[in-house]
């Protein structure tokens, strides 16, 4: 077996960003606000193409290594109802999960969740390399032989993933309030303290920053589920409309991997 490439530098977590705010003309109580530096940038998932995972010795997992916390109830239903349509032939562990595929992890020192099992060190819906059904999360694989979305299959996290919604009440200076949604990079820091630790993380790699196009086209319909069409037509036309002008603050993972060696 050919020995991997080891991972590049990643850029350092800190460095400027472009933000823009604007009203949802869907809600006068929400505003999104959103990092254009990150929406403009050409990351793109690099699963099977590059991509080192979480673990150094496990880069076949991707992200997959610890499973994925449910953000709900409707969550976790979703997603079991996508399970009861997997077959052995496409779940290598359809065995394991059909007993039993979900676990309790602790999360701090009070958090008790939810998540989905893990199963041979891996997420128990992740097909390992050499399975004749394919490799890969089998839950993304079965909405895309369905003709649906991941995000109509998969837990939020997965879909949501390298994507970072964060939603606060704020109040403003007239008593009134509106719920902010920032859209942002998941990068390390998304992670907790864990994430310093991750052997290597995509978001700020050159080698992830290869897309044919900008986030905000790439991941269109996980930023609709995120804020609704409305909010996410005035986003595309903002982050159109800022490539065009040209970026102040470009991200520099994608700076890194066009500058010359």
């Amino acid at each position: 077996m050919p020995r991997r490439p080891r991972p590049g530098p990643e850029v350092p977590l800190d460095f400027p960003r472009e933000w823009v705010e604007f009203s949802d003309p869907a809600d006068i109580e929400h505003r999104v606000r959103a990092d254009l530096t990150w929406l403009c940038s050409r990351w793109t998932c690099i699963f099977g193409a590059g991509c080192h995972g979480i673990l150094r010795d496990r880069p076949d997992d991707g992200c997959c290594s610890h499973g994925a916390f449910f953000t709900d109830t409707a969550d976790k239903k979703r997603v079991r109802r996508a399970m009861r349509e997997l077959t052995p032939a496409y779940w290598q562990y359809h065995a394991e999960g059909s007993r039993n595929w979900t676990e309790r992890d602790v999360v701090g020192e009070d958090h008790d969740r939810e998540r989905t099992r893990t199963v041979d060190g891996a997420c128990v819906f992740l097909n390992r390399p050499g399975f004749a059904g394919g490799e890969g999360c089998a839950l993304h694989a079965l909405a895309l032989r369905t003709g649906r979305h991941p995000l109509e299959t998969k837990p939020d996290v997965c879909w949501q993933l390298p994507v970072r919604r964060e939603q606060d009440w704020v109040d403003q200076p007239d008593e009134t309030r509106v719920l902010v949604s920032t859209i942002g990079e998941f990068d390390r820091r998304g992670w907790g303290s864990g994430g310093h630790d991750l052997h290597w993380w995509c978001t700020g790699a050159p080698e992830a920053h290869v897309g044919s196009e900008p986030m905000y086209q790439n991941y269109r319909p996980e930023l609709v589920a995120l804020l609704g069409q409305p909010a996410y037509d005035v986003l595309a036309e903002l982050c159109a409309r800022r490539l065009a002008l040209g970026l102040v603050a470009p991200h520099p993972a994608g700076s890194a991997r066009t500058r010359p060696q």
